[in-house]
């Protein structure tokens, strides 16, 4: 009896310890000031998906607004001299999540989820994820972003579960 105990005390214990670090890994940073996350971020690198195809030099732009975010996208289609394409949509923060957790919406009625998921402590970079981990962004204050920060950024998108194999780096050459 006292074995049968041990062991399923160490299987509940075992199953703490996974379910915890994966919930760990899943988390987004602890809370996000939304006036220093407002203005503008370029677009390293990203998932490939449908609404940024043939797009380079991706910029998002936030402006805080009376109870939501203003969400502006922008890239050049086709091309770095290519026409600017822009989509405008609002994000609200998800209660109870410190603003690192938000809900965005470019068409009525869909809306996606934006996790902000790592942030430099001068709000200079950030990576944003999905929790389905459909979507990542790296994105960056500046156009380029320096080679140790990429890749301490990759290590955190990998060990939250994201696979960095399908992330593409985004073309910022163009003359705005």
């Amino acid at each position: 009896m006292a074995a049968l105990f041990v062991v399923t005390l160490s299987l509940l214990i075992a199953g703490c310890v996974f379910f915890g670090k994966k919930r760990y890994l899943d988390h987004t940073v602890d809370s996000l000031d939304l006036e220093k996350y407002a203005g503008k971020w370029y677009e390293i690198a990203s998932f490939p998906n449908w609404f940024e195809r043939n797009c380079f030099c991706t910029t998002a732009e936030y402006a805080l607004m009376e109870g939501f975010v203003k969400v502006t996208n922008s890239c050049r289609k086709g091309s770095p001299e290519g026409k600017l394409a822009v989509a405008t949509g609002k994000a609200r923060p998800v209660p109870s999540s410190n603003n690192s957790q938000l809900k965005v919406q470019f068409q009525w009625p869909f809306k996606g989820d934006y996790w902000v998921i790592a942030l430099d402590e001068g709000y200079q970079y950030a990576m944003v994820g999905h929790p389905k981990k459909k979507y990542l962004w790296i994105l960056s204050r500046t156009p380029g972003l320096d080679n140790e920060a990429y890749q301490n950024l990759l290590r955190i998108a990998e060990d939250k579960g994201y696979d960095v194999n399908r992330l593409q780096r985004t073309v910022q050459s163009c003359s705005q």
